[in-house]
C-alpha cells in the first residue's frame, strides 16, 4: 500500500522490477513514477543496461537513481568504470542524465523532483547519479585496506545530515532544541523496533513457503 516493492540479496536485481512497475502504470492507466536505486557496481550488470534501453523505447516512467558511494564493495569505482560519471551512460539511450552531490539533500529533491515530473507528465525515462562516499566497510569488521582514514574523514566532513542541519539553522528554520528532539525521535524510533523485534517469536518452518511462486499458483493467482 506504500507502494514499495522491496528488497531482495541480487545487486541490480531491483532496476528491472522498476521497469516492470513503470510498464504496469502506463497498462493500468495510472500516473505513478518507478523509482530504482542501486550502487555503482550494479551499474555494470546486464540487467542495466537492458532495463534502461526498454525503458527508453517504451517511454517508461521511471527514474533509474545510481547511488555512487565510490565502492562496488571492496573495488574502488575508478578501477570499474571508464567513463567520467554514471550518468554518462544515458546518452547511449537517448534519455537524460545528469550527476550531482549526494550529500547535498536539497539537490537530491531538486534533481529527482524534475526527473519524476518530467516522467509523469510522459517524457520518460532518466538516469540520475548521486555522488556520495560509504563512510563505513562493506561489512562490520572489514579492514578496509582499500582506502585511507584520510579519506574517510574528509568525506565525513561532508556528512549530509549535518550539512543539511547547518543550511536549516542559517535559515532561522532549525535551532540546537528543535534539532536534539528530532534526534531523540529518531533514536527511540530505533529502540522500538529493535524491541519488538527481539520480543517477536521466531516464524514457523512452514512460513518458507509462504507468497513464493507455487504457493501463490495453488492459491488460484
Amino acid at each position: 500500500e506504500l507502494g514499495i516493492l522491496g528488497a531482495n540479496g541480487i545487486v541490480g536485481a531491483g532496476i528491472p522490477i522498476a521497469a516492470g512497475a513503470a510498464c504496469s502504470s502506463v497498462l493500468l492507466g495510472q500516473s505513478r513514477v518507478a523509482l530504482a536505486f542501486f550502487g555503482d557496481g550494479a551499474a555494470d550488470i546486464g540487467a542495466f543496461h537492458e532495463s534502461l534501453n526498454l525503458a527508453s523505447v517504451w517511454q517508461l516512467p521511471v527514474v533509474f537513481l545510481c547511488e555512487n558511494n565510490g565502492f562496488a564493495e571492496f573495488l574502488p569505482v575508478r578501477e570499474h568504470l571508464r567513463v567520467e560519471r554514471i550518468s554518462d551512460r544515458a546518452a547511449a539511450y537517448g534519455i537524460p542524465g545528469a550527476s550531482f552531490d549526494g550529500n547535498d539533500v536539497l539537490a537530491v529533491y531538486e534533481a529527482a523532483r524534475e526527473a519524476v515530473e518530467r516522467a509523469r507528465a510522459g517524457g520518460g525515462p532518466a538516469l540520475l547519479e548521486a555522488v556520495t562516499y560509504r563512510f563505513r566497510g562493506h561489512y562490520e569488521g572489514d579492514p578496509e585496506a582499500y582506502r585511507t582514514a584520510e579519506e574517510v574523514a574528509e568525506w565525513r566532513e561532508k556528512d549530509p545530515i549535518e550539512r543539511l542541519r547547518g543550511q536549516l539553522e542559517s535559515w532561522g528554520l532549525l535551532d540546537e532544541a528543535a534539532a536534539e528532539e528530532i534526534r531523540a525521535a529518531a533514536l527511540a524510533a530505533i529502540d522500538e523496533a529493535v524491541e519488538f523485534a527481539e520480543g517477536s517469536p521466531w516464524p514457523e518452518p512452514e512460513d518458507a513457503l509462504r507468497d513464493v511462486y507455487t504457493d501463490l499458483v495453488e492459491e488460484g493467482w
